[in-house]
């Protein structure tokens, strides 16, 4: 039989030891984003609360104290089964109150005081109900985001329910005649164990308590001072309740969170130090930009490619000779020349008066007729040679209307001037206006006076 409680044993050890294979996770595969909350954040940004289901063998073998001076020599395994309810207080401390069930029994007790034996004890574990003290020892560190389990050592106060049957000589007896045999106690648990997380807000618990009863009654059979005790070897599985996006306070890390936390507004800081300089650059280039263009602009207005003392960009006349004397625009000055006087002669008039003489238009119209050219031709030349001025007045006759008239007469003068300009003479020089019927030389009412108003006059000067 004491093989069956080393075995049992050595199964928990081996859960507990080979956990450690998991114990750490590295920061690529487990640290996730939605781990992170922010360093002194409230309770309402975790999930605080758990439930978790349990079952594994009760034993009155434990792995502390002398396990040679209990009742009975031959401690058996039995199916245990337990619950709980936690509340996390801190990501390191929580109150879990717990209930746990199932069987107990062993064979061969020790020789009592009166040589009285028992075969075997069975003692039927009705519930004990605890509440209990978690400290959880690995969600804290300075390596990893995240560890992948959580130590634990609980302890705590409670009280079990429990009925104990011996056996003697093939007779089965409560302990107890009173109450149906069953007892009401004290006990004391202390506990281990590691919690695996395998899935967010899912954890394997596997752990190992040691229940210290507060008298001798438990196996039915009272022997030497010491008081019960019994193991509760278990694995089960553990529940977060609340919103699956907040994670479990219980395998919070605080470490990576402010560790996150620092990152985070380092990167900021080194974020918007960057955006500060990138900033300061293009401003800086913008700068740049408008001080080539000021200077481009300012060359526009001071560069002077002909010397003239006129910039290019005011400069009306670029490229004019070296030396040349130039206006405001750059433009060349003219050359003042002498004044030469010009005297009409004679001989002029009579060239003036023969194309007077000689003049004649279409009939209403300002058309000059071709046998007045030769006589205006040397009117022209007399202009191009001597550049004389010439005023040409145009006068009508009082036939027709006064508009009529006017306009005629004006179209005469101009078209003299125009036949004058298309021989070489100066248009500037030439001035036609018409008088129409405004200034008759004679009599309207005869023919002859009619002749002598239609006229054009030179003026030679």
């Amino acid at each position: 039989m004491k093989s069956n409680f080393k075995r049992a044993s050595l199964l928990v050890t081996g859960l507990l030891v080979g956990g450690k294979l998991f114990a750490q996770s590295p920061d690529t595969t487990r640290a996730t984003t939605t781990d992170y909350v922010k360093p002194f954040s409230s309770e309402d940004s975790f999930r605080t609360w758990s439930i978790g289901v349990s079952g594994g063998i009760l034993s009155p073998y434990t792995i502390i104290g002398s396990n040679r001076k209990q009742d009975f020599t031959h401690p058996k395994v039995e199916l245990g089964y337990g619950a709980y309810i936690k509340k996390q207080i801190t990501s390191g401390f929580g109150i879990q109150a717990d209930f746990m069930g199932g069987k107990l029994s062993g064979e061969n007790s020790q020789v009592g005081p009166l040589g009285n034996t028992y075969d075997s004890y069975s003692t039927k574990l009705h519930y004990a109900l605890s509440l209990s003290g978690n400290v959880t020892v690995g969600n804290i560190s300075w390596r990893n985001n995240k560890n992948a389990i959580q130590p634990y050592v609980t302890a705590g106060v409670g009280a079990m329910h429990y009925t104990p049957v011996i056996t003697s000589g093939g007779v089965s007896q409560n302990f107890k005649t009173a109450d149906n045999g069953s007892i009401n106690e004290l006990f004391v648990p202390v506990g281990v164990g590691v919690k695996l997380n395998v899935a967010r807000g899912v954890n394997i618990d596997l752990g190992y308590q040691v229940n210290f009863a507060y008298s001798d009654n438990v196996d039915g059979f009272n022997y030497g001072s010491n008081n019960d005790r019994f193991s509760y070897a278990h694995a089960g599985l553990e529940f977060a309740l609340g919103k699956s996006s907040k994670p479990q306070l219980a395998s919070h890390n605080p470490v990576s969170s402010m560790r996150t936390e620092y990152l985070t507004e380092n990167q900021n800081t080194k974020n918007q130090l960057q955006s500060e300089i990138d900033a300061q650059k293009a401003q800086n280039d913008q700068l740049k930009a408008d001080l080539a263009t000021t200077n481009a602009n300012l060359a526009k207005f001071t560069t002077d490619s002909d010397g003239d003392g006129v910039p290019d960009f005011f400069d009306k006349c670029p490229n004019t000779p070296t030396g040349t004397k130039v206006d405001g625009a750059g433009c060349p000055l003219p050359v003042a020349k002498p004044d030469v006087k010009v005297y009409v002669t004679e001989e002029d008039r009579k060239v003036v008066k023969e194309a007077i003489k000689n003049l004649e238009f279409d009939f209403g119209k300002a058309t000059i007729r071709a046998h007045s050219y030769p006589s205006l031709d040397r009117v022209a030349d007399l202009l191009v040679a001597k550049n004389f001025s010439l005023k040409l007045a145009g006068h009508t006759d009082n036939v027709g209307s006064n508009d009529a008239n006017l306009r005629l007469s004006k179209e005469r003068a101009e078209s003299i001037k125009s036949y004058l300009v298309s021989k070489g003479a100066n248009a500037s020089r030439i001035e036609a206006t018409g008088y129409g019927e405004t200034q008759p030389i004679a009599s309207n009412k005869t023919a002859k006076g009619r002749q002598q108003n239609r006229r054009v006059e030179f003026t030679l000067f």
